[in-house]
């Protein structure tokens, strides 16, 4: 069977065997159009026509670019929290910022692995891995015995203050914004749901508070001076918690009288400014610690000024952790001015804690890791069998990580994890340290904090309102040099 010339001129057929349309030339699709000049010359000018229109919006394009750019600022980058103050800290059509930024994070390898830390020039430094949960590293003779001696100096000059007022007042104002009811509150605190707070539920609600410290035999001493455990089993039922008010515990242990040893923490502290025109020593520690951290100046700048801690003999700080879970109710204190809405509550966002000791403890007052690589966490095992883990007074030797603070050795750590995207994530819950009861001589410690949001576009707004403060309006001054964050100071042994 054969085609007819016509079919065998209307396809042509592939290799494979598949025949595919022969396009036609244009004058040829043309209806009535013959192989004429007139009809090539009408091909053409429409051709050159769109050719043209084609190259106008290219070019109106490249001037819309061009023109554009030239709005902004090319000395700015994209986003604040890159490092570095802008000089044109407009943000973004929207608001949004562009995330260029990670935060490095030191590997630890593994529990005992040293690495070479560059901090300082012509000295090396041995930093050791302490624990994986939480990630937690020392390093000895981080500060030189001069500068224990400045800092400590510097500290008395300013003047020291109780870190602890005794329990305020208006935790029945607090229950009242949160609009919960008794049973709510019963249910929340009930952790294992059995309908019934057991004494170890309660402790763990009261120190939130940060407040007195209660042991499980003060709170039976409440329990039988309140007379809200009936039939004297330890356990409360909800028509019994019903009886106390939110400031019941406070307001007992206040009437009967409070010592410094009852409440969370019992020592004195002040703050030092570490910006330009601080001693140049506060300046070396905070480049120092940049240098560490490799994080970018600008977050080390805008963080917390270097807070010094004096603990005199029976001092102490029971078990916590130096930041809060963010929810998304939550608001970080360092950027509450930048957070969109109004919140109720806030935390401390501090991403990393470097905690420097400035002398040699002569007896207790080690920094305690109540739970440092567990194989998990759970806060109802804390207090068992009246054995409570976070009271650093009777229990530290029970912790599963204690550093004896030495003189110019620094320990720091991890508070939160990572999001895998390199910004923060969840609270590292096996973070919890406390300080121990100094039993002979007293303590003197440093802590350094690097604050980071863990809504990054809060983050960036925060560092763009400093950006536009004059520059004696900011807490910190800018970093000399953006890029000494990037520098490899971490070399393995």
């Amino acid at each position: 069977m054969t085609s007819s010339p016509d079919a065998a001129r209307a396809e042509d057929t592939t290799p494979s065997g598949s025949s595919t349309p022969r396009l036609r030339p244009p004058c040829e699709r043309l209806s009535g159009c013959q192989k004429s000049g007139v009809c090539s010359r009408s091909y053409f000018w429409v051709v050159m026509v769109f050719f043209h229109l084609y190259i106008f919006n290219v070019i109106a394009l490249l001037f819309y670019v061009h023109y554009s750019s030239g709005q902004e600022d090319p000395n700015r980058s994209r986003d604040a929290p890159s490092g570095g103050r802008a000089d044109s800290p407009r943000p973004p059509s929207g608001g949004e910022f562009l995330r260029d930024v990670s935060l490095t994070r030191v590997d630890g390898i593994r529990v005992g692995h040293v690495q070479k830390v560059s901090l300082v020039p012509g000295k090396v430094h041995e930093m050791r891995t302490l624990s994986l949960k939480p990630l937690l590293f020392e390093i000895p003779g981080f500060l030189s015995d001069d500068e224990c001696r400045v800092v400590m100096q510097l500290a008395q000059l300013k003047g020291l203050m109780e870190s602890q007022l005794m329990v305020q007042d208006g935790q029945e104002e607090l229950a009242k914004e949160l609009n919960l009811s008794a049973e709510e509150i019963f249910n929340l605190l009930d952790i294992n749901q059995d309908g019934q707070l057991q004494l170890r539920e309660i402790l763990t609600h009261s120190r939130v508070r940060d407040g007195i410290w209660l042991t499980p035999e003060n709170l039976r001493e409440i329990y039988a001076g309140l007379k809200a455990d009936k039939n004297n089993d330890g356990l409360l039922s909800l028509k019994e918690f019903r009886l106390l008010s939110s400031d019941a515990f406070q307001h007992f242990l206040l009437q009967r009288g409070v010592k410094r040893s009852q409440l969370v923490r019992n020592s004195r502290h002040t703050w030092l400014y570490q910006g330009q025109g601080a001693h140049q020593v506060l300046q070396d520690i905070k480049e120092r610690v940049t240098r560490l951290t490799r994080l970018p100046p600008t977050l080390v700048d805008l963080s917390e000024p270097l807070q010094v801690v004096h603990y005199e003999e029976g001092g102490h700080y029971h078990a916590h952790r130096d930041s809060g879970p963010v929810y998304p109710e939550t608001a970080c204190t360092h950027t509450l001015l930048a957070a969109n809405t109004s919140t109720p509550f806030e935390t401390s966002c501090r991403y990393i804690t470097v905690l420097f000791y400035l002398n040699t403890v002569q007896g207790g007052g080690e920094t305690a890791f109540p739970v440092a690589d567990n194989r998990t966490y759970d806060e109802m095992s804390l207090i068992q069998n009246d054995v409570d883990l976070l009271d650093t007074r009777r229990n530290c030797d029970k912790s599963n990580l204690r550093v004896r603070p030495t003189k110019g050795t620094a320990v720091f750590w991890y508070n939160y994890l990572s999001d895998g995207k390199g910004w923060v994530g969840e609270q590292d819950e096996y973070s919890l340290h406390g300080g121990c009861v100094v039993t002979h001589g007293t303590k003197w410690v440093a802590n350094k904090w690097i604050n980071v949001d863990p809504d990054y576009q809060r983050q960036a707004r925060y560092q763009q309102l400093v950006s536009q403060l004059p520059q004696d309006e900011s807490d910190e001054a800018p970093a000399p040099n953006a890029d000494t964050q990037h520098s490899s100071v971490h070399q393995e042994l």
